[in-house]
């Protein structure tokens, strides 16, 4: 087969700052998807765009050929509005797992494909396969009858959707260009939109424990995914959230699957249930839904789609949880207030307690983790328990001890001014 392009050429093009065409960016895409670009190509096109960034138009090509390269779901026979949510990931967001059910609670279909943790994020397919026998990997036949039947699903993305995005992203993650905003957006919209639904709340988190911890980043990221959504004809809308202090008190699996249960049964942190109601409501509103998730969530409504759903991929409700083996609770030095907490501090050492994984194939412990007794703004008393650390592996605690202590809890005076993002921080449409 003769090239119509040379690889070559494309990357002196973006290396040289010039628009790369239509043609230019269908060929590239397809041809890295079948082998003909070599790995060291894409990579020194994606530095390129990296250093050198692409106007709207590039983007919107770039993300539509990524569509192409696979399939596309069809929920057409769903006979309601379907709707889905994406976040960008941080510390203790375990928002999906309440948010899907309850949406669906509502009159919508939620279908939520999920991903893994990397690093010091955690994963949603991690969390409910803290859930005895549950299920990630899921037929589209069977997605779809999950769907019509409980109303919400979360499972993995079959291989036949945007498989370009699948094998780009490896190549961004080891050779430092996955900070590219044009290559993030496309990767994340192509697989939204490839998936199907009508409409897409999009959670962009911001502060040192989010992927963009730059609010200005942040925004241009934001406005650049709710661009793509629109283009494409799927309703999209952003918040811009707060990641600078964990969500919730549960950093780690199956610590954040308990603390969701809390959640959905009406009760659980504030900030969790705060951010859970507001991105129903505008999940809602998207499609037209009229309805009051707060009810549902406090009348057990929510808690029995959960219950549905996590049975129909094969999951045991009435299991234990995964517990660690181990556990070790720091206590408050001095008596005052809480005023600072750093979100990857507390992310790094969940990670470390072995709550995540450094490589795609590593294994997480399922019971590690954090749970939280105190956060910014709450009076703790010298000796009262500040944080838990969970592990199987005791040798662990000098580790995740050592991230703790490069960016400690402080504890000041009751009048001293806390810094912290507020929790919803912007909202783009």
């Amino acid at each position: 087969m003769v090239e119509p392009f040379s690889a070559v050429d494309v990357i002196k093009a973006k290396r040289q700052k010039q628009e790369l065409s239509t043609p230019q960016i269908d060929w590239v895409i397809d041809a890295y998807t079948r082998g003909a670009v070599a790995d060291e190509q894409m990579a020194a096109l994606a530095m390129a765009i990296l250093l050198n960034g692409m106007n709207q138009q590039e983007i919107v090509q770039w993300t539509q050929a990524m569509i192409n390269s696979g399939e596309r779901m069809d929920f057409s026979n769903i006979t309601v509005p379907t709707v889905d949510k994406h976040s960008t990931g941080g510390v203790g967001d375990k928002i999906t797992l309440p948010l899907a059910p309850l949406v669906a609670a509502c009159g919508a279909a939620v279908p939520q494909l999920s991903g893994r943790g990397l690093g010091h994020t955690g994963g949603t397919l991690d969390k409910m396969e803290s859930i005895r026998g549950w299920r990630a990997d899921l037929s589209n036949d069977e997605m779809h009858q999950i769907l019509q039947k409980v109303g919400a699903v979360i499972c993995a993305a079959g291989p036949g959707l945007a498989p370009a995005d699948k094998k780009l992203y490896a190549l961004r993650d080891v050779t430092a260009t996955v900070e590219a905003i044009p290559l993030i957006a496309s990767s994340i919209m192509s697989k939204k939109i490839a998936e199907g639904a009508s409409g897409l709340i999009l959670d962009v988190k911001t502060g040192n424990g989010a992927f963009m911890s730059d609010p200005n980043m942040a925004r241009e990221l934001a406005q650049t995914m709710v661009n793509l959504g629109k283009d494409a004809g799927v309703n999209t809308r952003a918040l811009i959230t707060a990641m600078d202090v964990p969500l919730g008190l549960a950093v780690g699996n199956a610590l954040e699957v308990q603390e969701s249960i809390e959640i959905l049964q009406g009760g659980g942190p504030a900030d969790v249930r705060e951010l859970t109601l507001r991105l129903a409501r505008e999940m809602l509103e998207i499609v037209g839904i009229a309805t009051d998730p707060e009810e549902k969530l406090d009348n057990g409504q929510a808690f029995d789609v959960w219950k549905a759903m996590v049975a129909a991929q094969g999951g045991d409700n009435d299991a234990p949880l995964p517990t660690a083996k181990f556990e070790h609770t720091i206590t408050a030095g001095s008596t005052g207030t809480v005023t600072g907490m750093n979100a990857l501090a507390v992310g790094i050492a969940a990670w470390r307690l072995g709550a995540g994984r450094a490589r795609k194939e590593d294994q997480v412990s399922l019971g590690a983790g954090i749970a939280l007794h105190a956060k910014p703004g709450q009076e703790i008393q010298a000796g009262q328990p500040l944080l838990t650390m969970f592990t199987d592996e005791e040798g662990r605690f000098e580790v995740a001890q050592q991230a703790l202590d490069e960016a400690p809890i402080t504890i000041g005076s009751s009048d001293q001014r806390i810094d912290q993002l507020p929790l919803i921080v912007e909202r783009i449409s």
